[in-house]
């Protein structure tokens, strides 16, 4: 999906919460890419976060930084638009011919978004045949409203880029993830600084997308209250002894526990109510990713929850990476979901 369309060559490009994250990759045969060049920059999330012409003009500087060390000349990109910042959904609509479907969408998509039409940026995309009712299809619809999109689309054309697509980070993150020849019902969560991207697919597409207000953030805000210590110190416990009842005596599980129970309260109702839409299409698998594939036990405890069993997701399955760059990205790798979902576009937007 994309709210902008373009063609050619193009990097990707992901503004995050504590990082810019910049990605190039080159087609070496069919769902398969060769890294050309990645750049990491962190960022404090005091600089990302502000709206203040210093702090954007701060930010502006670093996504350079990012371009500049990864040795990156191209000048198209692709951007990631934040899961808060945008509305992604899964519709229901008679069967009907592509011309009539377009039709249709344009002038009844503000049935479906949670802001006036005029005021938004609307992209769809078809899924197929619904998976209940034979005689339906079904339709992803995203949008994210004109100010945010035109003031995103000004500041990184700014910086001397030209921006050819805008999609949602949920989308690209499935596209990173879902492993290829896929046939089943999956649900994949990434887990951010200060949000869960969740997203339930079926075979190559998504049937469900949802964001979570519950990150790495969240834990560590628990246990320092919980722990009595200070934020650095309780993300290095969380990251270290991760939710295993047996180190540091279970200190740091029970302290995080009420808030993990929440998270897999919403992951258990995600799970339910694709269920109830799709009662013959159990979910087989939960992929993790971003923290919950660094967390210690974080699997073990998600599947406890939710009874459904879980493994750990590969941004990188689908790309080759020489023995260098896999060492310099050893430590970030599991944070590239998205910008890697964005790189494989592929060369066509």
């Amino acid at each position: 999906m994309a709210f902008i369309k373009g063609v050619g060559d193009f990097f990707a490009l992901d503004i995050g919460t504590t990082a810019i994250r910049v990605v190039q990759l080159s087609p070496a045969g069919t769902g398969v890419w060769n890294l050309q060049h990645f750049g990491y920059v962190p960022v404090d999330e005091r600089t990302s976060s502000s709206n203040s012409a210093e702090s954007t003009h701060r930010l502006g500087e670093m996504i350079m930084t990012a371009v500049g060390q990864s040795g990156i000349k191209e000048k198209n990109v692709v951007i990631g638009m934040p899961s808060n910042k945008t509305f992604t959904t899964v519709v229901e609509v008679p069967i009907m011919g592509e011309a009539e479907l377009k039709s249709t969408i344009k002038y009844q998509a503000d049935q479906y978004i949670p802001m006036a039409i005029n005021e938004a940026k609307v992209d769809w995309a078809p899924l197929g045949v619904s998976l209940h009712d034979t005689k339906q299809q079904e339709v992803l619809i995203a949008s994210t409203a004109n100010n945010y999109a035109e003031e995103r689309l000004e500041f990184v054309e700014s910086l001397g880029l030209n921006v050819i697509a805008a999609e949602p980070d949920p989308i690209a993150m499935i596209r990173a993830l879902l492993p290829s020849g896929v046939t089943d019902a999956r649900l994949i969560i990434d887990v951010g600084e200060q949000s869960t991207d969740l997203a339930i697919t079926y075979g190559d597409t998504p049937r469900l997308v949802r964001t979570i207000p519950t990150g790495i953030r969240s834990l560590v805000k628990a246990a320092v209250q919980n722990l009595n210590v200070q934020d650095d110190q309780a993300r290095q416990f969380i990251i270290k002894f991760g939710l295993a009842p047996d180190r540091l005596e279970g200190q740091v599980y029970r302290a995080i526990e009420s808030t993990l129970d929440a998270f897999a309260g919403e992951l258990t109702k995600s799970i339910k109510f694709f269920q109830t839409r799709y009662p013959n299409t159990p979910v087989s698998n939960i992929m993790l990713s971003g923290y919950a594939a660094i967390v210690p036990q974080f699997g073990d405890y998600v599947t406890a929850k939710t009874g459904v069993a879980s493994t750990m997701a590969n941004p990188w399955q689908k790309i080759r990476v020489s023995q260098a760059d896999q060492q310099q990205l050893m430590s970030v790798a599991a944070e590239f979901a998205t910008v890697i979902g964005l790189a494989e576009r592929g060369n066509k937007i």
